[in-house]
Formats: C-alpha cells, structure tokens, sequence
C-alpha cells in the first residue's frame, strides 16, 4: 500500500496515516521546534469564563509563553517549505522577526451549525504579545484546507513543552507564520479549529467550504477569542481579518456577516481565494480552461491531491446539507469505496494497483453537462448560494493572488475584484505557486507585491 500522489506544491497537509519512507512524505516537511518555550499555566483547570456574546461561554483552558526567538527559528526552518518555487529572498531575522515573546491560549466554545441545528463543543486559538496592554488590534486568521483531522491552528499550544517538534504533518505551520509576523508585532490572533477539526470533533465529519457552519464557527470562536483578551485586561480594538485558500473564501464570508451585523472591519486580506466555487470546481474538474498570464508560456499542472479536496467537498455537503448519497451520486463508480473511506478516515494509504481518481476523472460523466442526479444537481445550486464572487465591500480588502497558483487560477479571483467596488483591489505576486503566494503576502516586499506592501505593513498603516 503507498500513495499515489505525487505534487510538488500541495494546498493541504495530509494526515501522519503511512511508513515514514513512502511518498507522501513529500508534504510531510517535517520542521524541528527547538527549546525555548515556557509554561504560563496548563491543564484543564479554566482561567476564563467568559464569552456571552450569542448565549455560549469560553474558556481558555491551557496556555504557554514562546519567545520571540523560538518563533524566528521555527519560522526560518518552515519557511522553504512554503518558498517553493522560490519567490522571496530568504527569511531574514532582522527584518522579519518578531519583537516580542507571545503567550499562546487554546480556546474552548460552543457553536450551533445553522445547517444541522447541532450544538457542537469547538476549540480555536488566541495569541497575545507578552507585555500588550490597553488596547491591542485584532486579527481573525482563517486557515486554508487541511486533510487531516487535527492539524489545526490550537495545536500551537503543544509548544508548552520545549522538546515539541512541530511538523508540516501534524501542526498547523500557516497560523505559526501569522502568529510570528502579526502577534510577534503587537497584535492579537484568533483562530479557530474548524468543525469536524481538533480535540473535540468527536468522530463529526467537517463543513469544507458549507458557508453557514463556517461563518459561525468563525463567529463565535471571534467572541471567545474577544472575551479572552479582556479577562487577560486587554481590550480588542481595531478588528482585522486574514485567510488563505478555504480559509480566504471563510474569511470574505466571515467579513459579510460582520458587517451584516454592524460590526467595523478595519481591513481585510485573503490570500488564494477561489469565490465562485462553481467555476473553481469546473476548473479543478478540468471542464474549464484559462488564458495563460501575460508573460508566461506553460501554466503549472493541476496537483494530484485536488481529487481529495473535492471528496471532502462532496462528503460536507452531503453531511451539512442531509443530501444523503451525495458522494455515491456524484463519484465514478470505480471511485466511490476510496471516496466514502477516504471522507471517514483521511487515510492516505491507497493501493497502488487500484485506479487513484484526479480532478478530471473523479466525477460521475455529464456532472456539467446535464441533470446526472437529483442530489448533484442540489450540490451545484448549493455551491453557487454560497459563492462570495459578488459582494460589493465597504472597507478595504485585498487580493493576494498568485500567477502561477496550481489551485487557484488568477481569473478566478477577477471575479471578486470586478465586483468588489473601490475598496477591493488585487496584489499579484508573480511566478507564485498556492503556498508561495500565502508567505508572500506576510513576507513580501514592494518588488514581489506589485508596488504594494505586505500584510502586516497594509494591517500596520491602520492602527
């Protein structure tokens, strides 16, 4: 039994389910955490009772202090790993460290998935700059796909013990980076372990890309997050958003809801959002092509592990949405026992003399062309509900896209920037791939940006 994927920039982090020789071991990239974190308080025993805000209540039940000089050098080791092909110098301490110590508090709440009406026990981090105090700004991280169940951005906290090593396999490396870059420079991140992710998942299946559970997992992770800092005697100020791939598109759903209820978005970043999610699973499927971008004269090839992100697809809204025998309905047949194992396990063991399905073959014949099932035909009318392509934003947001982005094809993003207004505008990073564009949008300079600056900069010209 071994895998077979082979990709060289991969979306996802896959699941540690398979010898350490094989493959897949590609995404694994393990990255070695050296000392240097020290215990604030851990355990179960609360610190926090808190949040009210839509009648739940927070904890933060563990909690450690990593110094600034911990985060630079686990920083430097994942940074390759995300710098592939290269598009950065690079990482520099100098420029880009962090300045401070960061104390790291796993969140505990409640949602209650608007799909399901189920009450559902969840987790999420907060990270905090040692020594803030008053008022600190805010920032909502929203994390892109995982197949895995526990590679979440919570997991920061295991970081309590200096002998920790972290690895691309089992951490959640994207929400290390922006604790660095954004906590490790005065501000305060939230994040939280979707629902079907984390130490309480309890065996429940995930919401990828379901926009109601998303939004109000995000939601209500955000005021635990929110109530946290002020039991820590902090006030959360300016509020800011950030999120890459499925977690750019949570993230402009997540920007809407707040604005639907009033609430003030200082500015918003997303970094490799597919919006029409129609048009992205055409484009995954290999129904739909591109013009190549000005310049280039190849366009990478779409990456073995898209077949996957749609398994899980299909099996949320399956799950989310009671559209019972959707991943029968929709997968080829020669397909549907991997895809129903592969939705309750995320086992990356596939057998090598057995047909392992792409994005272009893993949908039943005529899926775009005709009504092939009541139940696909109710998954396409649901992905276009939920599609964020055309919303007109009232407060700053950018678009860091890539030009050479092996998911997320730049004209998928015009779609948003056409409809945005004054306020979206669009940052292409050139020769990025899907990881390169996310570390490019924390990490890059005027030079790779398009003339224009990074996020914590961008996020830094509004406090």
């Amino acid at each position: 039994m071994v895998s077979r994927l082979n990709a060289a920039s991969p979306l996802t982090r896959m699941s540690r389910s398979r010898a350490p020789d094989s493959d897949i071991d590609m995404y694994r990239r393990a990255l070695l955490i050296g000392a240097g974190a020290t215990v604030l308080y851990a355990g179960t025993s609360p610190v926090l009772a808190a949040s009210r805000a839509r009648g739940r209540q927070g904890i933060i039940d563990r909690s450690c202090r990593v110094s600034a000089s911990r985060l630079d050098s686990q920083v430097a080791k994942a940074y390759p790993l995300f710098n592939k092909p290269v598009v950065l110098p690079d990482f520099d301490p100098q420029k880009h460290g962090a300045r401070s110590d960061v104390a790291l508090h796993r969140l505990v709440t409640e949602t209650v998935v608007p799909e399901t009406r189920e009450r559902l026990k969840i987790s999420g981090l907060l990270a905090v700059p040692v020594g803030a105090k008053g008022e600190v700004p805010l920032v909502s991280w929203q994390h892109g796909t995982i197949l895995s169940f526990d590679q979440v951005p919570s997991n920061l906290t295991r970081l309590a013990d200096p002998a920790y090593e972290m690895s691309d396999a089992d951490d959640s490396l994207e929400t290390l980076f922006n604790v660095q870059r954004l906590a490790g420079r005065g501000f305060a991140v939230v994040a939280a372990d979707y629902v079907g992710k984390g130490p309480f998942r309890k065996g429940r299946g995930e919401g990828y890309a379901v926009k109601g559970v998303s939004i109000q997992t995000c939601l209500d992770v955000l005021a635990a997050g929110r109530a946290a800092m002020r039991s820590l005697g902090l006030v959360p100020s300016r509020l800011f958003l950030h999120g890459w791939s499925q977690g750019a598109l949570n993230t402009q759903w997540l920007h809407q809801a707040l604005r639907a209820e009033g609430q003030s978005v200082a500015a918003t970043a997303v970094a490799s959002p597919f919006n029409d999610l129609n048009e992205a699973w055409s484009f995954w499927a290999g129904r739909e092509t591109f013009p190549l971008p000005e310049g280039m004269t190849s366009y990478p090839a779409m990456p073995g592990w898209i077949s996957l992100c749609m398994i899980v697809a299909l099996g949320s809204y399956e799950l989310q949405y009671g559209l019972t025998g959707l991943l029968r309905s929709a997968v080829r047949p020669e397909f549907q026992e991997l895809a129903a194992h592969y939705w309750k396990t995320y086992d990356n063991n596939f057998d090598q003399k057995a047909p392992f399905p792409t994005g272009s073959n893993l949908l039943v014949p005529g899926f775009f062309d005709h009504a092939t099932d009541d139940r696909n035909s109710a998954f396409l009318r649901h992905l276009a509900a939920n599609r964020s392509s055309y919303w007109n934003y009232d407060a700053p947001i950018r678009f860091y896209h890539g030009l050479a982005d092996e998911a997320v094809h730049p004209v998928m993003v015009a779609r948003a920037l056409s409809a945005g207004g004054k306020f979206a505008t669009g940052v292409p990073v050139e020769n990025a791939s899907h990881r390169g564009t996310f570390l490019s949008g924390l990490y890059g300079d005027a030079k790779v940006l398009g003339e224009q600056n990074n996020i914590v900069d961008w996020f830094g010209s509004f406090r």
